[in-house]
């Protein structure tokens, strides 16, 4: 009985190492299946791909062809193009770009029936009845699973020069934003801004150094172009009108692929940065530029006796403020100081409480802090004729229990 018992028990562990393997292979199958490019058409600026493409690899093979990526983030080397525009992802540049909203000429996707719905245009105007792709940019996969994209290249920009810029108060950084885009005009890529504990953050948990002296705050200036002289020119002029008017205290201009790496490494190696201080309470909201930086004041004062560091840095060309509130484990008390308050101000000064992350699971219930009661219950019938038995990511965007006007 005892050599049956054994056996039986072999053979059982056996069985579940195959189906273990089995899986696996099926799974890598499935995901090697989306890693392909279709097409690239340099007369039409349009890239056709399948949806488990990574970002940089396509910004690689479309920078082949003269053209460049729409979208750029620090996570770039491992998020899926899918992934990107299931949660219309906005990154660094989309104050030149736009949002994927924009940019995606068409999909395809796999309803929850199994159609599949084929939108994969790659025309720029198609006024043929409702936009259904819209329906699926930022859907966090709760309606379907996008299979491929159609998307806008930009032309790749043939010069790229950077400018790094420290200031006293956030009032000075919206002067200078104010300032870029009179003197820069359309060759602003970016404008980013980190305050002292965002620079201090990344000097102390990765070691990195900036070419500035310590400042309240630091103001990243990107510009793209077509003449590299001309482009430099203009920012230089940019910086020098800035420091005249006291609206910058010092700054510093790269030209160099080097030197303009360390430049963005300072600013998108906070996330990383972060996790080295323990548990990240980590917040991406929009708010009008007015009020923008108030909120990181207010909650640094209420959870001083309990963070590490409250950190804030963000995309200041689209109104993206990231709020990182870090302490050396979870902490409940800390937790009850953030939520809700965060979205009650955030909704109090009429901003979005995810401006690129999405809502997911842990945000679904706040959906009400940025979004009326019948646009809510507008989403939920969408859901309900499109996926009837809510098996697509379930328990994401939507809130468990409606509520009334």
């Amino acid at each position: 009985m005892t050599v049956v018992v054994a056996v039986v028990i072999a053979a059982v562990v056996v069985v579940a190492a195959l189906v273990v393997i089995v899986t696996h292979l099926v799974w890598y199958s499935y995901t090697s299946s989306f890693k392909f490019l279709i097409q690239v058409t340099k007369l039409s600026c349009a890239l056709v791909c399948q949806s488990g493409c990574v970002l940089e690899t396509l910004d690689s093979h479309v920078q082949d062809h003269g053209l460049t990526m729409p979208l750029d983030l620090g996570a770039k080397g491992s998020c899926h193009i899918g992934g990107n525009v299931a949660t219309n992802a906005g990154g660094i540049r989309l104050l030149r770009y736009g949002s994927l909203h924009g940019s995606v000429l068409g999909l395809e996707a796999v309803l929850p029936d199994g159609e599949v719905m084929d939108c994969l245009t790659p025309l720029r105007k198609d006024n043929t009845g409702y936009d259904l792709k819209q329906l699926f940019i930022g859907s966090e996969g709760t309606l379907g699973i996008i299979t491929k994209v159609s998307i806008l290249c930009p032309q790749k920009p043939n010069a790229v020069c950077v400018a790094l810029l420290g200031c006293e108060t956030f009032q000075k950084v919206l002067d200078i934003f104010v300032s870029c885009k009179s003197y820069l005009g359309e060759i602003m890529s970016a404008f980013e801004f980190l305050d002292s504990e965002s620079m201090e953050l990344v000097k102390e948990n990765l070691s990195l150094s900036s070419p500035l002296q310590q400042y309240p705050f630091y103001v990243l200036v990107e510009c793209s172009g077509s003449n590299g002289d001309h482009d430099e020119q203009k920012l230089t002029n940019m910086l020098q009108a800035v420091m005249d008017s006291g609206a910058a205290l010092d700054g510093t201009v790269a030209t160099d692929s080097t030197k303009i790496n360390n430049i963005w490494a300072l600013r998108e190696s906070c996330a990383a940065a972060l996790l080295k201080d323990g548990y990240n309470y980590k917040y991406d909201v929009s708010l009008p530029l007015q009020h923008f930086y108030s909120l990181a004041e207010e909650m640094r004062e209420r959870v001083k006796d309990h963070a590490i560091r409250t950190v804030a840095y963000g995309h200041v060309g689209d109104g993206n403020l990231h709020l990182n509130v870090t302490t050396a484990k979870y902490c409940p008390a800390t937790m009850a100081l953030i939520e809700p308050f965060i979205y009650d101000w955030v909704a109090q000064h009429r901003g979005s409480i995810s401006a690129e992350h999405g809502l997911g699971l842990k945000k679904r219930q706040f959906i009400y802090h940025s979004k009326t009661p019948a646009a809510v219950a507008l989403m939920a019938s969408i859901k309900q004729a499109i996926d009837p038995r809510g098996i697509m990511n379930p328990y994401k965007v939507l809130p468990q229990a409606a509520k009334k006007e």
